[in-house]
């Protein structure tokens, strides 16, 4: 069966369509025995290898991923991702094994400040976007500081679903919530 030259405009076609400019040249050939031969242009091999050679060579320069038994990398990100957590656990983004939120202003307040005075120390010292990114964090975290702040105030205010785990607050801050009041705050 021999190859038409339709068939190679036709391949010819195929191939720019996919590739673009950079489209091998493809001819077919018969071998001896009869069976066609695919040929590629051996410069667009070369240019397959050397884009193969650049991509296996930017994937080992690429930092690899902590695994489950490794930390991440000791840097300043990690840093503020480390006292942000912080503040967010004091501020109720966590909750006991009970399904209670616990809150703890005063340490979530302390984490904050830790945030700020790393931010004062370290102005003009900073990348541009290590910068943005420490006063974006902080921003949000001390308006999360205030909206909690004020709930917090209010349920201690009504009694409702707020419990101290410390001994010398009131027995008024103690109750125990409705059914319906939703989740229990703990304040330490």
């Amino acid at each position: 069966m021999e190859v038409g030259r339709g068939n190679r405009i036709e391949t010819s076609l195929i191939n720019y369509a996919r590739f673009g400019a950079n489209a091998p040249y493809t001819c077919f050939t018969m071998s001896d025995n009869n069976t066609p031969e695919i040929q590629v242009d051996s410069d667009w091999k070369a240019q397959a290898q050397a884009e193969k050679a650049r991509l296996s060579q930017q994937e080992e320069s690429r930092p690899a991923k902590p695994g489950k038994d490794e930390l991440p990398p000791a840097d300043f990100r990690s840093l503020v991702g480390l006292l942000a957590s912080q503040a967010i656990g004091g501020l109720g983004g966590y909750t006991d094994p009970q399904g209670r939120v616990m809150v703890d202003i005063m340490g979530a307040k302390f984490a904050i400040d830790l945030i700020g005075v790393l931010q004062e120390k370290t102005k003009g010292n900073l990348l541009p976007e290590e910068e943005a990114e420490l006063s974006e964090v902080l921003g949000e975290l001390r308006s999360r500081f205030v909206q909690i702040a004020q709930a917090v105030a209010a349920r201690m205010k009504s009694g409702q679903g707020v419990e101290s785990m410390g001994t010398s607050a009131p027995a008024t801050s103690r109750k125990a919530p409705d059914a319906g009041s939703g989740s229990k705050l703990i304040i330490p």
